[in-house]
């Protein structure tokens, strides 16, 4: 029996194919705020251009790092970092206010898949739980804030996971088995959606799930064949035949 549907969010539930600026643009008025904020506590030993290479320099670091062993980066651990390298001690500062100094919004020209509020509404209305698992350096707290402003945060009231929070990236095992801990399921009682056949696929199979893949034709390749998706959407208008033929008795009555 099909009990819950579990969701990537970036390029699965919300659509970055019109962003076009570089990182740096998106976080340079996030740490100016963060700069301001530790400035309370005494001048600092750089400007704020050092800053910002500082909090780079610590990012890239910390997903290369990622790559060979799937521990998550996280925003707090990098800023944390780039602060020591200005001489501020981790005690002289409180982090939730670090992270509202950080002002983390949705990024401009970033939105929802059109085809994503009506499939959720679809599910929930027949009783199907929701969640999502992503494998963001932000805190989901701060994702929370982009959830709200697109209108999705009333499909996931319980189940929302930043790989920052959970210490691991997918497609470790951990992210997708806490995922189904939190909503008391098992594996076979559950599908994923998302869009990278290695993380998202490769990972939900890996624990028992099956997963289907979102379709975009920029990330057409699944890994040289070696990962097959139990099935291929263009659109979540796709989903529900697809679970009419999996769990023909999903829908409620």
């Amino acid at each position: 029996m099909l009990k819950a549907i579990l969701f990537d969010l970036d390029d699965t539930l919300i659509d970055w194919g019109d962003f076009s600026e570089d990182w740096e643009t998106i976080e340079r008025p996030r740490l100016l705020g963060v700069y301001g904020y530790l400035s309370q506590f005494g001048a600092p030993r750089g400007t704020f251009e050092e800053f910002v290479k500082l909090f780079f320099r610590h990012s890239r670091e910390a997903w290369n790092n990622a790559r060979n062993t799937h521990v998550a980066p996280h925003l707090v651990k990098i800023l944390t970092a780039a602060s020591q390298d200005m001489g501020y001690a981790p005690s002289q500062w409180q982090v939730e206010e670090c992270l509202d100094a950080y002002d983390w919004q949705a990024v401009p020209f970033v939105k929802v898949f059109p085809d994503v509020p009506e499939a959720l509404a679809l599910f929930r209305h027949h009783g199907l739980r929701t969640g999502i698992i992503t494998n963001a350096f932000q805190p989901m707290k701060l994702r929370d804030i982009e959830l709200q402003q697109h209108g999705l945060m009333q499909y996931f009231p319980e189940c929302r996971f930043s790989a920052a929070d959970l210490g691991y990236l997918k497609p470790h095992p951990s992210v997708f088995n806490k995922a189904l801990a939190t909503l008391g399921i098992l594996p076979h009682e559950a599908v994923f959606v998302g869009d990278n056949p290695t993380a998202d696929i490769g990972g939900a199979q890996g624990v028992g799930m099956k997963a289907i893949m979102r379709v975009l034709t920029k990330k057409r390749s699944f890994a040289g064949g070696l990962i097959v998706p139990d099935a291929e959407i263009y659109s979540f208008a796709d989903i529900p035949s697809i679970l009419d033929d999996w769990y023909p008795d999903w829908r409620k009555g």
